[in-house]
């Protein structure tokens, strides 16, 4: 196993492709692709049979964390690499503290509750679903695209698109079919700094009007499964 520790500010944006084009003409040239810079993430979240999680995200605290199970792959298998993450935000600062392992491995930890005891992160984890007696409650796919600053490697651009979910079959190895979330064409862009955003980056937000939005994928994909539940009804 190996552990990740990142703490960060995260703004979301919601964007139509227009604004995203017009966006990117203005700040490409300070950006650059990724190492990673094509995707398809597909994760696990980890709710318990209330979705106290995510109704408690949902009521916007001031603290809210989470935790899910994250591969890079669209079809992972069980040698494939997977990240467990705890994931929690407070005052608008984010952190996360992730453990990297195999799939096979993440089965191992679940189904025998094996795992290195000595691992504080995992520790840590373990602890957290196990006093809320987490479960796989929710299966969320997207495309992305990602970016680094050219002069500032602290500096990530991500854009989602092709947001996907289902609450059945919540194995990763399944692949990554499921409902898309927008009729239209749009994008969820991140933007992840230590510290402030670059001042041509702030500039050009202003210019086009772009600001922050609340948007959490699986908040939203949660609020949408209530309420085709509560209209068959």
């Amino acid at each position: 196993m190996y552990e990740n520790i990142f703490r960060r500010v995260e703004e979301k944006y919601l964007l139509t492709e227009e604004e995203k084009n017009k966006l990117f003409k203005k700040i490409n040239k300070y950006l650059e692709k990724d190492k990673f810079y094509e995707s398809t993430i597909s994760n696990i979240y980890f709710d318990n049979k209330n979705n106290d999680l995510i109704v408690n995200s949902l009521d916007k605290p001031i603290y809210k964390e989470k935790i899910r199970l994250r591969s890079y792959n669209k079809c992972p298998n069980l040698d494939s690499e997977v990240f467990l993450e705890k994931k929690d935000k407070y005052e608008g600062i984010v952190g996360k503290r992730r453990i990297k392992m195999t799939l096979k491995e993440f089965y191992e930890y679940t189904n025998n509750n094996k795992y290195d005891k000595s691992n504080q992160i995992m520790n840590e984890i373990d602890y957290y679903i196990n006093y809320y007696d987490l479960k796989p409650a929710i299966y969320i796919a997207y495309d992305r695209k990602s970016y680094v600053g050219k002069n500032d490697s602290n500096l990530r651009l991500t854009i989602d698109t092709n947001l996907r979910s289902r609450n059945n079959d919540l194995k990763l190895e399944l692949g990554d079919s499921g409902k898309k979330y927008f009729k239209n064409r749009y994008y969820i862009m991140e933007i992840k700094t230590l510290g402030a955003m670059p001042l041509w980056l702030v500039r050009s937000l202003s210019e086009l009007n772009i600001f922050p939005s609340s948007f959490s994928k699986y908040g939203k994909i949660y609020e949408s499964m209530k309420e085709e539940l509560e209209y068959a009804r």
